[in-house]
């Protein structure tokens, strides 16, 4: 069976903004109030970062469980991995998710700064320089049979969109307008050449665009 590359859950605006273009430490989807995009999953009774019982069902539910579901690998972009730029001048610093990263699987930062690798529970992440199909194929052999997860962000996705390597993807519209940031698109019929598109909408008041390949 052929391993899947994989979009998941992956959230913008009514707009196409997925990120800001001011991330820093404080900010770290690049603008403020980033809950207003990520709300659908964060009130799931499945969303991993949860500490208290409870949580919605249902249709997003459905879909923040399905995030890890055959997956082997991750490939993301640096800016999702932190906030530094240029050469790397803090190794102290590990990611935004603390010891415990939701992964669990080997992650692979798309970065022209290598630096070496590291484990944090059961989540290793290496830093690679390539063009998205060098990484592609270290990912997939990590992989170990199953699917990729392209993680993001906005540029990452838009750089293997263009290389035609993503086979599924699961975008979440929300209906908030940001304006200004990172577009993945301007409207998702872009992406109709190459894809199937359906378009399912949640009683929370995202929509979950579903795209897999012609």
């Amino acid at each position: 069976m052929s391993q899947l590359v994989r979009v998941q859950n992956f959230s913008v605006s009514i707009d196409g903004v997925g990120a800001g273009e001011d991330q820093s430490l404080e900010r770290p989807f690049g603008y403020d109030h980033p809950e207003k995009v990520i709300a659908w999953a964060g009130a799931t009774a499945s969303w991993p970062m949860r500490t208290d019982p409870g949580g919605s069902r249902g249709l997003d539910d459905y879909f923040t469980r399905d995030w890890d579901r055959n997956i082997g690998a991750e490939i993301m972009g640096r800016n999702k991995f932190g906030p530094q730029r240029g050469p790397w001048q803090d190794h102290e610093w590990r990611g935004w998710w603390g010891d415990e990263p939701p992964f669990r699987t080997p992650v692979f930062v798309m970065t022209h700064h290598e630096r070496p690798s590291f484990t944090l529970s059961d989540t290793t992440f290496h830093f690679v320089d390539g063009d998205p199909a060098t990484v592609l194929d270290k990912a997939r052999q990590a992989a170990q049979g199953k699917d990729v997860r392209l993680g993001g962000g906005v540029t990452v996705i838009r750089e293997f969109l263009e290389a035609d390597l993503v086979d599924t993807m699961h975008v979440v519209v929300s209906p908030v307008k940001l304006e200004g940031g990172l577009r993945l698109w301007e409207s998702p019929d872009e992406l109709l050449d190459r894809f199937h598109l359906e378009v399912v909408p949640s009683p929370s008041g995202v929509t979950h665009h579903l795209f897999w390949r012609k």
